[in-house]
């Protein structure tokens, strides 16, 4: 009987001591610094494709905001044009109502003095056309205005679709940015990147004309926080900053990479000429070329703008501001 107490005594330690190390062992290890970054990467990689996406839509946007304004300043004219032709139509059935229209057989009854036939015939005719061309005039005036009104409408709705996207894609951006920065938190103990000088990068290179504009500017943004949507002065995105910097040098570039991509003449890479820009796999991504194989870009968010080596992602071409 004493065994037998011994016994069980001895599995219930047992029993208990297991207890007590199984959560241990199936414990969930915390992620290395190195899983976190390796996982920031990826979250900032997919968030760049939706703060572009972002961008695009708003591009688009602010063409059909374009379109709607021209399509009301054509409206207002093409209104007044159409009234007037109906006063003339209008007109011309009170004319015909009151007189009893101008009949051919009275036209030629009628004493004409000196005044022949086919005097009296021509003036006929032409009268009739008169009223054919003006009610024909009316006709297409209102054409014209109901088309053109029809288009604004389609123009209008798809804006205010578009609006509703925007929304919809700012809401997942800022959720996407909370985790992004909880990951960022996690790995390096702080959200974003401690403020940064563009003493570190070197004075930008002596470039001259626009070129050289554009490049001076991205080195003076270097150090500046990535804001998703902005370009400038106090915060960027990819596209963001090559906008603002070629907008210095006084040219126009729309928000948004692929369309950037699409807005400048392709070169090769041994063409490549300081304030060229660089795209990369997906054209999510853009950068300003500085010389030397550097570039100036605005990484991701909770990051700053920095000069960096060009290849530090995959290259999709290489464009030149026209």
């Amino acid at each position: 009987m004493s065994s037998l107490r011994i016994l069980l005594r001895s599995l219930a330690v047992a029993g208990l001591s297991a207890a007590l190390i199984a959560p241990a062992s199936v414990a969930r290890a915390e992620p290395t610094p190195a899983e976190l970054t390796k996982q920031i990467e990826k979250s900032s990689t997919e968030l760049e494709r939706i703060v572009e996406s972002y961008n695009k839509l708003n591009e688009e946007i602010k063409a059909n905001k374009a379109t709607a304004a021209t399509l009301q300043a054509k409206i207002g004219p093409l209104q007044e044009q159409a009234e007037r032709s109906r006063s003339d139509v209008g007109t011309l059935a009170v004319t015909a109502y009151k007189t009893g229209g101008l009949r051919t057989a009275e036209a030629l009854l009628e004493q004409g003095g000196s005044t022949s036939v086919a005097d009296r015939l021509s003036t006929l005719d032409q009268l009739t056309r008169q009223r054919q061309e003006t009610i024909a005039g009316f006709t297409n005036d209102q054409r014209r205005l109901i088309d053109q009104k029809t288009r604004l409408d389609a123009t209008l709705a798809r804006e205010a679709a578009q609006a509703r996207q925007l929304v919809a894609g700012k809401k997942k951006i800022q959720a996407d940015l909370a985790r992004l920065y909880e990951l960022r938190r996690q790995a390096y103990g702080r959200a974003t990147e401690a403020p940064a000088t563009s003493s570190s990068a070197g004075s930008a290179p002596a470039i001259s004309g626009a070129a050289g504009t554009a490049v001076r500017y991205a080195y003076g943004a270097i150090g500046k926080p990535y804001v998703w949507g902005a370009d400038g002065p106090d915060g960027y995105d990819c596209s963001g900053l090559t906008l603002a910097a070629w907008r210095a040098a006084g040219k126009s570039l729309p928000h948004n990479a692929a369309m950037q991509w699409d807005a400048t003449s392709r070169i090769s890479r041994s063409s490549l000429q300081p304030g060229d820009l660089i795209f990369y796999e997906g054209l999510g991504h853009v950068s300003l070329y500085v010389g030397g194989g550097q570039v100036i870009d605005a990484p991701s968010a909770g990051r700053n703008v920095l000069k960096r080596d060009m290849n530090m992602m995959t290259i999709a071409g290489y464009g030149r501001v026209r």
